[in-house]
């Protein structure tokens, strides 16, 4: 389980959608609509995982991302967007994004993904303290 989720989406309505959706998966959610609120968040309760927004006013979610991809921590990152080329989505995961979803989406998807990472995020936890540990 999560103890911290950040979502980061302008759209109101959806971000609340985000939220209740992955509500079951972290202990405390945090929903922005600005990548300089989710830098705030994210540096005074650093989240295990990130839903962000690709199109956000002001810093974008591509700065966003690498700014989180800048910092000593790893956080996972499950970029949104409207944008659905395919050089859109090769720039968002070169920026650092783990997964890319495009707008519009079935939240039941977004659910799977974000389980999905948080899956592969316990393993590797699991053997870190194994290794430690044996």
């Amino acid at each position: 389980m999560l103890r911290t989720l950040l979502i980061v989406e302008d759209q109101h309505d959806l971000a609340e959608l985000i939220a209740l959706h992955l509500a079951d998966l972290a202990q405390r959610i945090h929903v922005c609509n600005d990548g300089t609120e989710a830098l705030r968040i994210a540096a005074s309760d650093p989240p295990d995982l990130v839903v962000l927004d690709l199109g956000l006013p002001g810093l974008d979610g591509l700065e966003v991302c690498r700014r989180l991809r800048a910092s000593p921590r790893y956080v996972p990152i499950l970029m949104l967007t409207s944008r659905s080329s395919e050089a859109e989505r090769v720039l968002g995961l070169e920026f650092g994004a783990d997964d890319y979803l495009v707008k519009p989406f079935n939240v039941m998807e977004l659910v799977a993904r974000a389980k999905a990472i948080v899956r592969r995020m316990d393993a590797l936890d699991d053997a870190a303290d194994d290794a430690i540990i044996g």
